[in-house]
């Protein structure tokens, strides 16, 4: 699994608002999800009029892929506001940490966390708050 991170602080000209920023940033995320199929949200410089911070997550098999799907969000995203910075992670994860046989891996620490045996006759306000079955969800 590769998964890239592009971030881009942006410079929003004519903002004079947080409103007028809000509408560009909303502008650059909504059109990078759309076509390019990224996670995408202002992740810092929130109360700054002409400055936002974008980031961008993107994920694959493939890293040239994801090196690819980025630089273009990077191009399209400058064509809406002049790009001040741009910083590029790219990181390939072979083997995950659980075994992914549907266990979960529990110590005696975990225990704790497990719910409590239950009646089946008990009416979910009558359960412990936190619990619910799979009943109680439909």
């Amino acid at each position: 699994m590769v998964v890239g991170i592009l971030r881009l602080t942006l410079h929003v000209q004519g903002a004079s608002s947080l409103k007028d920023k809000r509408q560009v940033v909303r502008k650059v995320v909504d059109r990078l999800r759309s076509r390019f199929n990224v996670a995408a949200a202002e992740v810092a410089e929130n109360d700054i009029w002409q400055r936002a911070v974008i980031g961008i997550a993107a994920v694959s098999n493939d890293r040239s892929f994801v090196n690819e799907v980025l630089d273009k969000c990077a191009r399209d995203a400058g064509n809406i506001a002049e790009i001040l910075n741009r910083e590029m992670e790219i990181e390939t994860y072979s083997e995950m940490k659980s075994d992914w046989s549907g266990k979960p891996d529990f110590d005696a620490h975990d225990l704790s966390r497990l719910p409590p045996e239950q009646d089946e006759e008990e009416l979910p306000e009558q359960r412990e708050p936190g619990w619910l079955k799979e009943e109680d969800l439909e």
